[in-house]
């Protein structure tokens, strides 16, 4: 799709220039932690465990009724396509790192193949351990951090001017987490060993020591050189990971928001010299030029936005600045203004809303209704999509409707 030279938006923009390719938003802040979780190889072998976790106890039906005695959310599983699954995996072991591992524990006693029992053990005693309840916690963080914007900018009212300011944000919000990060999840990780080490105590006569049972060291490493390489090989490098991608797979977009900057960020716009403001309406009119068709005209925008009236707010978006034209019936006054500002809030932020109606066709066409015609799919697909406009409607006016229609008596 967004190859430059063959792919569908190198075709499309040798057709019309003034096309403008964006990509995807959530897709794109997807790949952005597809891209983290492969950076290091703490963060592989992590993932690994949390997706070990899910194979274990899915493999039968007493594990699975094992694990539902000790906890309130299962495990999940995780895959590079479907978002927010890997906030959902690692959710379910952040905060239930103890009642996960007690679950193993009561595993290993009651199945009866040796290989599970090994492998229930093992699982135990990583879930328990300081490092992987270190990486737990980091990757609880920054994928909170990041699904919150993700939702965000699924929505169908999505602007692109907004996508980027919180693009921006999440940036800012981590570069700021990469300074005392490490160090908060070294506490939190800390606190939950001492209370799986007093859950121990209390059913093992056996008191054993944080040290000794939760260490995650190798046996000729101390500890404060296994926590700066957990620092330096894991967070430094899934953190710096994350904020590099974020640049990389949002260049397009940032440069989309350059082109239309003059109408995208309006209050700055308005403040510019006229020579700064004129240049910039100039190199949108030739982002909006194709064979001598040119849908603005540069200069008299550069008018037009210097004569435009005082505004309820000094930081409108593109969409309020464009609803407060037509509240007041301005369009006749700001044509090229009109015309530029429509143009910008319709470029496309993200596809989800379409990609969600690709999910309703599995459900609507399946093996049962696999003769029905285009019109009908099409008509049975827009009352899925458009479901919360279908309960509003009256059936029993649809029913009497329908049967007057194919009514075959005549009426004497």
């Amino acid at each position: 799709m967004k190859g430059k030279h063959q792919g569908v938006q190198a075709r499309l923009l040798r057709m019309n220039p003034r096309a403008v390719f964006v990509p995807c938003g959530a897709h794109t802040l997807n790949l952005v932690i597809a891209d983290a979780a492969k950076s290091s190889k703490d963060a592989v072998v992590f993932f690994g465990y949390v997706q070990k976790l899910f194979t274990f106890f899915s493999a039968g039906t007493q594990r699975w009724n094992i694990l539902k005695q000790h906890v309130n959310i299962t495990v999940k599983s995780w895959t590079d396509t479907r978002w927010e699954s890997r906030l959902q995996s690692v959710h379910a072991v952040r905060y239930q790192a103890s009642e996960i591992r007690e679950a193993l524990l009561e595993a290993r006693q009651k199945i009866n193949d040796p290989v599970a029992k090994v492998e229930a053990q093992s699982l135990a005693e990583e879930v328990g351990s300081y490092r992987f309840l270190i990486c737990c916690v980091v990757w609880c963080e920054i994928l909170s951090r990041t699904n919150t914007v993700n939702k965000i900018l699924q929505s169908a009212s999505m602007q692109l001017d907004v996508a980027v300011q919180l693009i921006s944000n999440t940036k800012a919000s981590l570069t700021q987490y990469r300074d005392t990060g490490f160090s908060d999840a070294q506490t939190t990780a800390r606190s939950i060993c001492e209370v799986m080490n007093v859950e121990a105590a209390l059913k093992d006569k056996r008191l054993r020591t944080s040290k000794k049972h939760f260490s995650y060291e190798a046996p000729d490493e101390p500890v404060a050189d296994a926590l700066r390489n957990l620092e330096v090989n894991f967070f430094n490098i899934v953190v710096d990971s994350t904020i590099a991608s974020i640049d990389e797979q949002f260049e397009t977009l940032n440069q989309v928001k350059t082109k239309y900057g003059v109408v995208l960020n309006f209050s700055t716009a308005c403040q510019m010299s006229s020579d700064s403001l004129k240049a910039q309406c100039m190199e949108l009119e030739k982002t909006l030029t194709f064979n001598q068709d040119c849908d603005i005209s540069g200069v008299d925008l550069a008018n037009e936005i210097k004569n435009v009236p005082d505004l309820p707010s000094a930081n409108m978006t593109a969409f309020e600045l464009l609803s407060f034209l037509c509240e007041k019936n301005l369009e006749e006054l700001y044509p090229y203004l009109w015309i530029a500002l429509r143009i910008a809030v319709t470029l496309p932020v993200t596809v989800a809303s379409a990609e969600r109606s690709f999910s309703k066709l599995k459900m609507i066409k399946n093996y049962l209704r696999s003769s029905m015609s285009q019109e009908r799919l099409s008509g049975l697909a827009i009352m899925s999509i458009n479901h919360d406009v279908g309960k509003q409607i009256s059936y029993d006016d649809i029913i009497d409707d329908f049967a007057s229609r194919k009514c075959r008596k005549g009426h004497f």
